[in-house]
């Protein structure tokens, strides 16, 4: 860094130790790096959690940001800009950041002061949307941008289109150790005299350990003293949901093959001291990653930067670092071509040797005193052209730039409402009333909300309990015989009906649909998909416009994940084409609806074929949908400017009075749902308005002046008569605003992350 730099407080934002991850690990190491290079500096850190209690973080951690909190990063914006940081260095992964592809993050960007040096650890070449619009932000808000490798540069440019002269290229930092021979260090792990083979990181599926272990027994049958040392716990995420399983498979794995005694498994989280002996003692480097797509990788790194021999996958990190004849790139899943390189390796103490000096002198450009000063120069270049463009100066918010406060998001009545069959259809008051027993509608509806949390980030061992207790229900519901769900059980767990209504399969295909799409379910996901497929082929022939809608909603969920299945898309044409034909017979200008009577769920029918026409680009689809939408909010909001729905005492018949009153929850619920769906078809915040005036219905915007949403339990009474509320809290109405809740967050957090509209 010039003597006359400017920078003289730096804010490193990403994951940080103790917290066991590579991000973790790469964020402290080159914060201590850039700290001691230049002592003068401030080096602070605003690091994320991923666990409620956060970590035991040392003194630098000034402010920390709970990853699935939107308003913790808007927050974390606001520290970082009245604490004079210089320069905000941002170390990015997609999954260490809340929402969508990680784009929580973009928010806190967008209010930043300073100039921001971004970090990207992943590159992916075939992202999907939501990763692609999220990463193409990220190089708009970034002052500059950190690769590297040359492959990364070139993903930069030809991909996400970002301009060259804010990239940088800087290797991956290393700790500076002394070349040795492995010798020195092999007594401290008991291996004096033999052969060793080394990987090491958190260990999962991904990282191919199994192809190693079964060549092992063709180098045990060349150099029988072999040791292959596997070093590194089990990563964090994959021991939450699935425990040691894949370790054990290792273990297993290498039992079967008669390996056990030549092989370790040093199962902990070890520190950088030890760790670098472990490396100090290796002969080869094994990276045996499955496939192509890591454009860095950190232990790569330590181990070729450190004089390792090295003998990897082509994965593009390896390729890039090992190409030129630097190690020995393999086939991805080949055991045996893993054994004849080692072999070749081992028995050849030159080449080894060689190829050991020089990847050691190589790596002398990556040692992290180097890299700091690479770090420190990309910060000054960042500051320079940062005041060369200019900022805006104030981070203070007017009230029209702030997103709408929603209520805290509180479960207890949920709960309250469910057991170990499902959830209670009716309350007397906050009371389950086990009288009315279950129905599938409602406990489709508690698992379309269980979802829609998780993946919010509002997960909980509680909800996904629960979650699996209204997959469970829906399951017995379905009669696999006739392909139909029945809907009302009584307290007894008696089914009171041999077939639902077509309304009640509609509502048990959208969250089965929900539930095949979002991913991270496991079982769940085959179970849903089974019954998808068992009960879609029934629903074609239904009659119910609503029933068609909401298997129109489940049909588009499922297709996010299976696009390629042709009978789901034939049967979506189908309903498509029968709901549009529906309007066209009974629209006029008048009369901008599909029914000769306005009913309930209304907005569900213009939100299909919203829904559908974007999906299926069909324009005409599309503004019947976004028309009849458009003529339902304006029969619904009334001369105050609030949210009226069509109330259930009569309805709207066309030629006749519309009813008032008793309006529903499960009204507003739909409302808000369509709406959201327009925005993100015509990106026109019209519709946001619209969906923000529905919700505030429950919060005391409606006719009454009284809140539906009862904030003492969490959850929502079940009408507004003409007089009074009613005081009952069932599942439907509580369903319908939580539902709502979760969806307006969802909307919240898209709408501070991103700039520019989601419009096609």
């Amino acid at each position: 860094m010039p003597p006359a730099s400017a920078i003289h407080k730096v804010a490193f934002l990403g994951d940080y130790l103790p917290r066991k991850c590579g991000i973790a690990t790469f964020t402290t190491d080159l914060r201590c790096a850039v700290a001691a290079e230049f002592p003068a500096m401030q080096c602070l850190v605003v690091p994320v959690n991923d666990l409620a209690g956060g970590y035991d973080y040392p003194a630098e951690v000034r402010f920390e940001i709970a990853e699935q909190d939107l308003t913790s990063y808007l927050r974390a914006a606001d520290f970082l800009n009245i604490t004079d940081v210089d320069v905000v260095c941002v170390e990015h992964e997609f999954g260490i950041f809340g929402g969508p592809a990680g784009s929580h993050v973009l928010a806190l960007l967008r209010e930043l002061q300073m100039p921001v040096v971004t970090t990207l650890h992943t590159i992916l070449r075939e992202p999907n949307a939501e990763q692609r619009r999220v990463m193409r932000e990220l190089i708009r808000l970034s002052t500059r941008l950190i690769v590297m490798s040359e492959r990364g540069k070139e993903f930069l440019r030809d991909i996400y289109h970002a301009p060259e002269t804010k990239v940088d290229l800087i290797p991956h930092g290393i700790p500076d150790m002394p070349f040795a021979d492995p010798n020195y260090f092999k007594d401290e792990f008991g291996v004096a005299g033999k052969q060793v083979l080394l990987t090491f990181g958190l260990l999962s599926p991904n990282k191919g350990i199994e192809f190693a272990l079964q060549a092992l027994p063709e180098i045990i049958r060349k150099f029988p003293d072999i040791v292959y040392i596997v070093v590194g716990q089990t990563h964090p995420n994959l021991l939450r949901h699935e425990g040691e399983a894949y370790r054990l498979t290792l273990e297993r794995l290498a039992k079967d093959l008669g390996i056990q005694k030549n092989v370790v498994f040093f199962n902990r989280f070890v520190e950088l001291e030890e760790l670098m002996r472990f490396i100090g003692a290796a002969d080869i480097y094994l990276t045996p990653y499955l496939t192509e797509s890591q454009i860095t990788s950190g232990t790569l790194a330590y181990a070729f930067g450190n004089g390792n021999a090295v003998v990897s996958t082509p994965y593009w990190h390896a390729a890039e670092l090992l190409g030129a004849g630097r190690g020995r790139l393999v086939p991805f899943r080949d055991a045996p071509a893993i054994a004849v390189a080692v072999v070749e390796l081992l028995g050849d103490d030159t080449l080894r040797h060689a190829l050991r000096k020089q990847a050691y002198k190589l790596g002398r450009d990556m040692v992290w005193s180097h890299v700091a000063q690479l770090y420190a120069a990309s910060f000054e270049q960042a500051r320079q052209d940062h005041s060369f463009v200019g900022r805006k100066s104030s981070p203070i918010r007017t009230l029209d730039e702030s997103p709408g406060q929603l209520p805290e998001l509180k479960l207890d009545h949920l709960f309250r409402m469910s057991d170990s069959t499902g959830i209670f259809q009716h309350a007397s008051f906050t009371v389950p009333n086990f009288a009315e027993g279950y129905c599938t509608d409602d406990n489709a509806r508690a698992l379309v909300l269980s979802l829609m949390l998780q993946k919010l980030g509002h997960g909980s061992p509680q909800l996904g309990l629960q979650a699996a207790t209204y997959a469970a229900f829906i399951n017995h519901a379905f009669e696999r015989g006739r392909g139909r769900f029945r809907n009302f059980m009584s307290f007894d767990r008696r089914w009171l009906e041999d077939v639902g209504s077509e309304d009640c399969q509609g509502h048990a295909l959208w969250a089965l649909g929900l539930c095949v799409s979002q991913a991270g379910q496991g079982s769940f996901q085959m179970l849903a998909a089974q019954l998808f497929e068992l009960a879609l082929p029934v629903a074609a022939e239904f009659a119910s416009p609503r029933a068609w809608a909401f298997t129109l909603i489940g049909i588009d969920e499922y297709l996010r994940r299976f696009n390629g299945d042709r009978r789901a898309n034939h049967i979506r044409e189908s309903l498509t084409t029968r709901l549009a034909q529906s309007y066209a017979d009974t629209a006029t200008e008048e009369w901008h609806w599909f029914e000769e009577v306005i009913s309930y769920a209304n907005a569900k029918l213009p939100h299909a074929l919203i829904l559908s026409g974007r999906c299926m680009d069909n324009i005409r689809l599309l503004e019947t949908g976004l028309e009849s939408l458009r003529w339902l909010i304006g029969i619904q909001t009334s001369k105050a400017g609030a949210f009226r729905p069509i109330g259930s005492n009569g309805f709207y018949q066309r030629g006749r009075e519309r009813a008032q009153f008793d309006q529903q929850p499960i009204e507003a619920q739909a409302t808000i749902s369509a709406c959201i769906e327009a925005y993100h078809a015509t990106g026109d915040m019209f519709w946001v308005v619209e969906a923000r005036r529905a919700f505030e219905w429950y919060l005391g915007r409606n006719d009454l002046g009284h809140a539906l949403y009862d904030a003492g339990t969490g959850g929502c009474r079940d009408g507004l008569h003409v007089d009074r509320l009613s005081q009952n809290q069932g599942a439907e109405s509580t369903l319908s605003f939580l539902i709502s809740l979760a969806e307006m967050q969802a909307l919240q957090n898209l709408l501070t992350s991103f700039k520019e509209p989601t419009g096609n």
